[in-house]
């Protein structure tokens, strides 16, 4: 077993309530969406709220600022599932549903396997995210960073890059 998981979060200011008549083909297409996740390859875990989804864990109290926060076991898998499944097919249509992000509003980390992250934690590797660029402590699959070095062993574990080589 790995020592590490990937994080990701994304985050999106919605146009509308989420009951709105012009978000409901986002709505509509959710539990599709989030169940073709939890069938992907490499997925395990996603954070959900009352609705099996996370649209009512709004984000420093704004209901429209919706959180979307998963773990996977490495970066090919999530990226497989985010830009070569029918995840492609919503994310071509966000503009419909979301206003145009102001900074970054996703991230990637990784976490100790078994650790759910929170949503102030996601929201806190946004910021380092904005503040720093990318760095092993948040990232992009753009500039992608290894997993940690895991316990002596560890079949799993990538060694760390060294920033300055």
């Amino acid at each position: 077993m790995a020592a590490f998981e990937l994080a990701q979060v994304n985050i999106g200011r919605l146009k509308a309530p989420i009951d709105h008549p012009s978000i409901r083909d986002f709505a509509d297409n959710l539990d599709r969406i989030n169940l073709l996740a939890e069938g992907s390859p490499g997925f395990v875990w996603r954070l959900k709220g009352d609705g099996n989804n996370a649209t009512d864990l709004s984000i420093d109290g704004d209901p429209l600022l919706i959180p979307n926060l998963s773990t996977w076991t490495d970066i090919p898998s999530l990226g497989a599932y985010v830009y070569r499944s029918a995840h492609v097919e919503i994310m071509r249509r966000r503009r419909e549903w979301f206003e145009p992000a102001q900074g970054p509003h996703m991230a990637l980390w990784w976490v100790p396997a078994g650790h759910r992250p929170t949503v102030e934690e996601a929201m806190e590797k946004i910021a380092l995210l904005a503040a720093n660029g990318p760095t092993p402590a948040a990232f992009t699959f753009r500039q992608p960073f290894p997993a940690p070095a895991g316990a002596p062993g560890d079949p799993g574990a990538q060694p760390v890059l060294d920033e300055c080589a």
